[in-house]
């Protein structure tokens, strides 16, 4: 399992109990001073609560102790009911520091639970992921400081806690981009969870592989720059040099040939260049100067 550090969380054996009025003190109000306590409300005859309860518990349980959960049966603690003001169940509370600070009433769909689940711990000032987030920021550092074997590695490691965490994936594939490994970067890709497949993080992966691909077959820059000028409507050596200056690490010299090549014949080659501006584009960052430059003169040819 993956080691996460940092916030205080809950043994795992202690994430779900149940809870009568004779120890709610303890469990909920006195327990919600170190970790935020969501109360299930419920009764046996309740349909409703056989949904909410399981689904609850299994959004609890993947926050991994960031949140506890405790079970009341109102029938049992009709006391405790009464003093919440109780009116139907399932009703769900969330306490932190002695106190409510969320709820709800009725079964609600998975996603809205582990939204409430998410809510709860960002109020308490806790991490929803689980320290995840904090794994991916590293991984992420990681590769950037070009250590993408390690890099890897962590992202697989995440990817073994939670297998659809889009960020981890995408930086899964990079990482055996920049180790080259473009075969099994495209594997990876393809066996994407299908609840990830169309997140942003894996389209930008996508492009990143498509340009990775393309700067493997790159030409020269300096003779691909020669026949540029010598021939300023070549439009298949300006294309090329684009994609050439790319893999040299120069994406605003590739975004520039290919504006280029748009504000010449945006047509050209089934509109290629512009295709290719926003492969760049979908690669990079979207707060890069690069990308957010190369839209806004996009956008001026374009809509002149």
């Amino acid at each position: 399992m993956l080691e996460l550090g940092g916030q205080a969380t809950a043994p795992a054996q202690d994430l779900i109990k149940d809870v009568t009025e004779a120890d709610f003190m303890a469990e909920v109000v006195d327990r919600s001073q170190q970790v935020p306590v969501i109360v299930d409300f419920w009764a046996p005859w309740c349909g409703p609560c056989k949904t909410l309860g399981p689904a609850l518990e299994k959004a609890v349980t993947e926050a991994k102790g960031a949140v506890v959960m405790a079970k009341v049966n109102v029938d049992e603690s009709q006391m405790i009911a009464s003093q919440l003001r109780i009116q139907s169940i399932p009703t769900v509370y969330a306490f932190y520091k002695g106190q409510p600070i969320d709820a709800f009433q009725g079964a609600v769909p998975e996603s809205e639970l582990k939204a409430f689940v998410a809510r709860v711990i960002e109020a308490s000032g806790g991490d929803a992921s689980g320290g995840l987030d904090a794994a991916v920021e590293a991984a992420e550092e990681m590769l950037d400081q070009g250590a993408a074997t390690d890099a890897a590695q962590t992202f697989a490691a995440i990817l073994e806690e939670d297998p659809v965490n889009a960020r981890a994936y995408a930086g899964f594939v990079r990482a055996h981009i920049e180790m080259e490994d473009l075969d099994q970067a495209e594997a990876i890709l393809n066996g994407a969870p299908v609840e990830i497949s169309k997140a942003p993080e894996l389209d930008a992966a996508h492009a990143m592989l498509e340009l990775a691909k393309q700067a493997a077959n790159a030409g020269p820059v300096a003779e691909l720059s020669a026949a540029v000028e010598a021939d300023p409507a070549n439009h298949q050596a300006r294309f090329d040099l684009a994609q050439a200056l790319y893999a040299k690490g120069d994406a605003q010299g590739a975004v520039e040939q290919l504006l280029e090549i748009f504000r010449r014949e945006r047509e050209w080659n089934d509109g290629a260049a512009k295709t290719q501006l926003f492969t760049i584009f979908d690669a990079l960052k979207p707060n890069d100067p690069v990308v957010l430059n190369g839209r806004r003169k996009l956008s001026s040819m374009i809509f002149a």
